[in-house]
């Protein structure tokens, strides 16, 4: 077996995403054969080293488990919290696997959110180079002008770099009116950024679905394990959006 980057290695073994891999490594918090590394190059091979994790021998998963939960508000995506708050992983007490979540959502938000402990997956997944769209229903306390709907559709500043398009449809209006925002990337706050431009507060947010899956009948707090055929259809998804034909348009986006 090939040595690779212990940021994979981590990754595939279910411990981190690949970036909070990164921050382990940089922490000393990885040791290999007995030595502790911190640079982020550094290479092993699972089969034949012993790499360790905070003194835990590290093994690669057994199987891989992909799993779609309704995570509820006032949570953190987070493995661990330094303020003590809720985790998402307080709902997998007892789960033999090791598993982590595919990206984030707020701790305001609730919503779709994937969990696994297979780290090529989640990194293909919130990868930008993906375009995976993710659906969030949002409830604002104003009105964007038709003006400012259209700005948002192409694209607003934000920490220096424009947004990419997104869709956006008004589904119910009113003097708190709702929104269906869809967004093939996800920057920490964007949508409640987004928003923030224009002079408006996001006072609701729910992500309904990620790509072609739908959070469907599931409670807060509730979650089920992804179909073996839904699981395939991700990673179909995944490998079509490598072609630089299959990227979707501001066109698709707004469709």
């Amino acid at each position: 077996m090939p040595e690779e980057r212990l940021q994979k290695i981590l990754s595939q073994a279910g411990i981190a995403s690949r970036r909070k891999a990164e921050e382990l490594i940089a922490a000393g918090r990885v040791s290999v054969n007995g030595e502790t590394v911190t640079q982020l190059g550094a290479k092993a091979d699972l089969a034949r080293d012993q790499v360790k994790v905070d003194g835990r021998v590290l093994a690669a998963p057994k199987h891989h488990i992909y799993i779609a939960l309704h995570k509820p508000k006032n949570c953190v995506t987070t493995m661990h919290d330094p303020q003590g708050r809720q985790t998402v992983m307080s709902f997998f007490k007892g789960m033999r696997e090791r598993i982590y979540p595919v990206g984030r959502l707020d701790y305001a938000s609730e919503g779709l959110l994937l969990l696994t402990n297979d780290g090529d997956f989640a990194n293909k997944l919130t990868s930008p180079a993906s375009h995976v769209t993710k659906t969030y229903l949002v409830k604002a306390n104003g009105a964007l002008t038709p003006g400012q709907e259209e700005e948002f559709r192409h694209g607003i500043p934000m920490h220096g770099r424009r947004t990419a398009p997104a869709g956006l449809k008004l589904i119910r209006k009113g003097e708190n009116p709702w929104y269906e925002v869809r967004l093939v990337e996800g920057r920490q706050n964007q949508i409640r950024i987004m928003f923030k431009h224009f002079g408006l507060l996001v006072e609701k947010l729910k992500r309904v679905k990620i790509g072609f899956l739908d959070l469907g009948v599931l409670k807060p707090g509730a979650y089920r394990t992804l179909t073996n055929a839904e699981v395939a259809r991700f990673r179909k998804l995944m490998r079509l959006e490598e072609d630089p034909a299959a990227i979707p348009s501001k066109e698709t986006i707004e469709a």
